[in-house]
């Protein structure tokens, strides 16, 4: 990347470390959890994931924005390109930008678009370093300051960031006969699209909703970001849901909030897993997916109660990737099956699902 005319930028971790580099998104300065991701590819989609809420993202593949972003392009009311409204993370880091961008939908490149979304966005940086910080001490809040505008370090996790994401009235997206209530935790656009592509009916409601009440055909409850002890109410109304043989999914921070409700522990990571590239292995057999993740925070399966098994196990780290009861239809993965970006081969999972609801 060539810098002329590039303002220099900085970020500063909270245990000191400062990376010095040059400014190619929003003049603006901006604090949050720093975190890495590695995926290659797919930076529309990842920055648009509302997981990603109050968060700076390190994108530990070296050449970002060679082929721009693509435009806007909607069906049956959910856009097809990104996976929500807007760009969730509050701030980039890259080691080098591409000024050069090519690809048959690309509409602008990631600089113009990251200054119409006012995220600001470091490159020159080196990513390896700054990796390896994260993974020796952990994810830890940093700033991106720019033109010297200083800021206080933000812990997002501290807030309700589910309450901050999610719709404040329910919205429909008609499909078939069958219908499924999601609460949105902070939904991606791409579940709503796996449904939709199955004749199904999807309810989005906000995530304090009582929806063990609803007349429907399952229950799905979404990603999203932050602690999911925050999500008090949807614990209580997915412990009230517990209680009929109505079909529950959890992903990600959803099968979080579901082993809540079961009466098992969750725990903060140390950095978490961040990726379109994570080895998943069912239990029980010797079947390995490669899934797309985006959390920060764990089931406990040593506090599963006794009518719950783990579903699947991280094949680096042995941590928990999925869940299932026994006797009833309820299940969750912490692994996104809707991929977008990644690989789609564990959107099985939602065909089950949908068997579970005939």
């Amino acid at each position: 990347m060539i810098n002329y005319g590039r303002k220099k930028a900085v970020l500063v971790l909270e245990n000191g470390e400062v990376f010095n580099g040059w400014s190619f998104g929003a003049e603006k300065s901006a604090s949050g959890e720093t975190v890495f991701n590695t995926g290659m590819t797919g930076y529309p989609e990842t920055m648009t994931d509302p997981s990603y809420k109050g968060q700076i993202i390190v994108m530990t593949f070296p050449l970002i924005g060679n082929y721009g972003v693509p435009g806007p392009s909607a069906e049956r009311g959910v856009d097809l390109n990104f996976e929500s409204d807007s760009i969730h993370a509050c701030g980039l880091i890259t080691s080098d930008y591409s000024e050069n961008f090519e690809h048959y939908s690309t509409e602008k490149s990631l600089e113009q678009w990251l200054k119409e979304q006012r995220i600001p966005a470091i490159s020159g940086i080196d990513t390896r370093k700054l990796t390896k910080i994260l993974r020796e001490h952990g994810s830890m809040s940093g700033k991106i300051i720019i033109n010297d505008e200083d800021v206080p370090f933000d812990h997002p996790n501290e807030r309700n960031l589910v309450d901050e994401l999610s719709i404040k009235k329910v919205k429909t997206y008609e499909s078939g006969p069958k219908k499924i209530a999601l609460v949105d935790c902070g939904v991606k656009n791409n579940i709503i699209r796996a449904f939709q592509g199955r004749d199904i009916t999807v309810i989005r409601y906000p995530w304090d909703h009582d929806f063990s009440k609803e007349k429907v055909d399952g229950i799905l409850i979404s990603n999203g970001p932050g602690d999911p002890q925050m999500c008090k109410e949807t614990v209580e109304n997915t412990k009230k849901a517990l209680k009929k043989n109505i079909p529950i999914l959890g992903i990600c921070l959803g099968s979080q909030i579901l082993a809540l409700a079961a009466g098992a522990q969750t725990y903060k990571q140390k950095y978490g897993h961040r990726g379109h590239n994570q080895p998943v292995v069912e239990m029980g057999t010797k079947r390995c997916y490669i899934t797309s993740q985006n959390h920060g925070y764990a089931i406990d399966s040593q506090t599963l109660p006794i009518d719950w098994r783990v579903w699947f196990e991280n094949a680096n780290d042995g941590t928990n990737e999925g869940l299932f009861h026994i006797s009833k239809p309820f299940f969750g993965t912490q692994f996104h099956p809707e991929a977008s970006p990644g690989p789609d081969d564990t959107e099985i999972i939602f065909d089950m699902f949908v068997r579970a609801m005939q």
